[in-house]
This record gives C-alpha cells, structure tokens and sequence, in this order.
C-alpha cells in the first residue's frame, strides 16, 4: 500500500486545499451586497470608537474572503449560513471574478489601514478606512461595485484577459436595473 496510498492520500489533501481556496462563481449579489453592509459598520465602528486593533480584524476578513470566498471569513459564514437564508429572498447570481477583484482591492485598503497602524499613523489608517467604508457603502447601498468596474475597465484594456470571465465582457447585462 505503501506509494499507492501516500499517492492517494495526497491527492485528497491538495482536492481539499484547492476547495478551501476557491472563490465562488457566480456569486450571490445579495450576500455580497449585506456583506459590504458588514464592512460599512466594522469600519465606522473602528474610527468612530478608535478601535485600533479592529483593522487586524477588518483586514483578516478581506484576505480571507479574497483567498476562499466566504469560508474562512466569519462575516462571510454569517452573511452566508444565517442573514441571507432568513430575508427569504431570491438569489441573484453574479460573476465571481469581478467579486473577488473588489475583495483584492478590500485587501489593499485594508492592509494599508492596518500597516499604517502599526506604524502609529492613525489618522491615515481612518482615512484608509474612511475610503474602504465609502466603497462598500456604494456597494451594500447602491449596487455599485466600484471593484467589479474597475475589473471591466481593466478588462476592456486588455489588462485581465478574456478568458478570466467569459461573462464579464458586459457584467451589468445578467441583472437589469443595476447600477451602470
């Protein structure tokens, strides 16, 4: 048994580790939009009560929703498993990458708040966090990701290939009404 299962054995690991860090496609609109929602309050908690150490928090929940969607994100897992289930209201899917770009911009803005920080720079950390809370807001309020049109312009630059979103050529025509 010895290679054969060691061969299989590892096989399974790296199946798992790949579901681990995978990111949802498509993505349900109304999770992400309650999410923002999540991050709107979080950061105007944190400025408005001074709470340094929430950037580690704020910006833990970033990467990991970057890196595995809403599984290893305790805001994503409460949006997920028990907020939206109980509004009782209809999915509305959307392209994952675009999702997964805005949350990658999250990451940027939040590491920045949270290096700025540690570094004793708390003012510039709030206006960092200032910036992430108006972007969600946009997102949570409006429907207007401003990651997920960053994501389209980049696309029509050639920037981000074809091929990462074949949906995406036009990501605002699967839901009309939505913010342009």
């Amino acid at each position: 048994m010895g290679t054969m299962g060691t061969s299989v054995t590892t096989q399974r690991e790296t199946s798992r580790v790949r579901v681990l860090f995978s990111f949802p496609d498509p993505v349900n609109e109304v999770s992400a939009r309650l999410v923002a929602a999540g991050v709107v309050v979080m950061c105007v908690l944190t400025v408005a009560f001074n709470l340094e150490w929430a950037t580690v928090v704020i910006a833990y929940g970033f990467v990991a929703r970057v890196l595995t969607g809403p599984t290893l994100s305790p805001l994503g897992q409460l949006v997920t498993r028990v907020v939206t289930p109980r509004l009782g209201v209809p999915e509305r899917p959307v392209p994952g990458p675009p999702k997964r770009f805005a949350q990658g911009m999250g990451v940027a803005f939040s590491l920045t708040a949270l290096v700025l920080t540690g570094l004793g720079y708390w003012t510039g950390a709030e206006v960092m966090l200032g910036l992430l809370a108006s972007a969600a807001f946009l997102e949570s309020a409006l429907g207007l990701c401003l990651g997920c049109k960053m994501f389209a312009i980049l696309m029509r630059a050639g920037v981000i290939p074809e091929e990462v979103c074949e949906r995406c050529n036009d990501i605002w025509a699967a839901h009309p009404g939505a913010a342009a």
